[in-house]
């Protein structure tokens, strides 16, 4: 028999090894899909004080804006 989760957003069951799941702060969080996921996401984000998005915001900006240059230095054509 297959383990099934619940989704938090709207509690539809789905079978492991589909939908978003992780965990954070020791909570399991378990998603049927990406909407689901997104949606909750958002409402958390939204729901956070500015003061301590800011430095882990700028953190991950960072990161992703230099994965983006290396992608482009690879992707020019060298002659």
């Amino acid at each position: 028999m297959q383990e099934t989760h619940e989704c938090l957003t709207c509690g539809r069951p789905f079978p492991r090894g589909q939908g978003v799941t992780f965990s954070v702060s020791g909570k399991n969080l378990e998603f049927h899909s990406k909407s689901c996921a997104y949606s909750f996401m958002r409402e958390l984000l939204y729901s956070l004080k500015e003061d301590c998005l800011t430095l882990p915001l700028r953190e991950v900006l960072a990161k992703y804006e230099e994965k983006l240059e290396q992608s482009k230095k690879k992707a020019e054509k060298k002659i």
